[in-house]
């Protein structure tokens, strides 16, 4: 009996696509890059369909970078807005009516079409994010092209995802935003648009390049980031007690906010496989707040320097 010792196909991602299929009997296509929707799971390398559920840390991924423009949209137009302006809180709203509408279309669009959930192919590797890189070449002459989304939908959906918010945000926030901002100047009511029109391109790019390393660091993104920004919003308001938190319902929103992302930190790290072990880690969530409060006072600028003066 002679034994092949070769693989079906050449490569990490190459297959070959089913061309009948009946009870008994498959017929193979040549080897090469699988339909969109499908990609090779074993050593027979035949090109399957992706008809798998996505798992929690995918759900969370794609959470994570629909996040993104949102959380900027928010930044861009608290930063714009003034404190005097009092259509900050409706930009707000509209930047989240977006956002979740555009994320709604993607779902429904996405295959299954009409269904709010997705069918995928499971993330093994890192390599499953670019597989441009992996196209084999037998002879060492002709490269055989088998680039394709190994990792379907995770990839493509977030493109489809930032389509639909550019659109929706063209769409609805210049009309609204000309009748309701009216503590802002003509050129200053805008700017917040013009500043989604840089970052989404941005956003892409970081998508394009950097999706699968974002889809193994964003636990780490979302819970370092939390933390930066918490301790930079604290100290820049001068909030040292317990008392100055609560002087204003927006800090209070704001220290919410930013427990909500640390326990999605949290969650996305431990994945939850464990819920006996893992759900007592939220418990840590308000920690870094509180550690915060029960020592700005020890390292207030003016006292340092007035013990510093005391001790010479």
């Amino acid at each position: 009996m002679a034994v092949n010792i070769y693989p079906a196909c050449f490569g990490l991602y190459c297959g070959k696509t089913v061309i009948y299929m009946n009870d008994t009997t498959e017929i193979y296509g040549e080897c090469g890059v699988c339909p969109r929707g499908q990609r090779t799971t074993d050593h027979q390398k035949i090109c399957r369909p992706c008809t798998e559920s996505p798992e929690l840390y995918d759900w969370l991924f794609l959470g994570f970078m629909a996040m993104l423009p949102l959380v900027l949209h928010w930044f861009f137009i608290e930063w714009y807005s003034g404190k005097k302006s009092s259509s900050a809180l409706f930009q707000h709203a509209t930047a989240l009516f977006e956002c979740s509408v555009a994320a709604i279309v993607t779902l429904l669009v996405s295959d299954p079409v009409g269904r709010l959930y997705i069918q995928s192919c499971r993330v093994k590797m890192l390599s499953d994010w670019y597989t441009m890189l992996y196209n084999p070449s037998p002879d060492y002459i002709t490269t055989v092209h088998c680039t394709q989304e190994a990792v379907y939908p995770l990839y493509t959906i977030v493109f489809i995802y930032y389509a639909f918010c550019l659109v929706l945000m063209m769409m609805l926030r210049p009309l609204l935003v000309k009748k309701i901002a009216c503590g802002l100047g003509k050129s200053d009511r805008f700017k917040s648009i013009y500043a989604a029109l840089y970052f989404f391109p941005m956003l892409t790019l970081l998508q394009a390049v950097g999706g699968g390393l974002l889809y193994y660091a964003f636990p780490y993104i979302v819970l370092v980031l939390s933390l930066v920004t918490l301790a930079v919003y604290m100290s820049a308001s001068e909030i040292e007690s317990f008392n100055d938190l609560l002087v204003r319902k927006k800090r209070i929103i704001v220290l919410f906010s930013h427990w909500l992302l640390h326990a999605y930190g949290i969650i996305s790290i431990s994945r939850v496989e464990k819920l006996e072990r893992d759900l007592p880690l939220l418990a840590l969530v308000p920690t870094p707040a509180l550690f915060y409060l029960l020592t700005a006072k020890f390292t207030e600028p003016a006292r340092i320097l007035s013990e510093g003066a005391n001790g010479h």
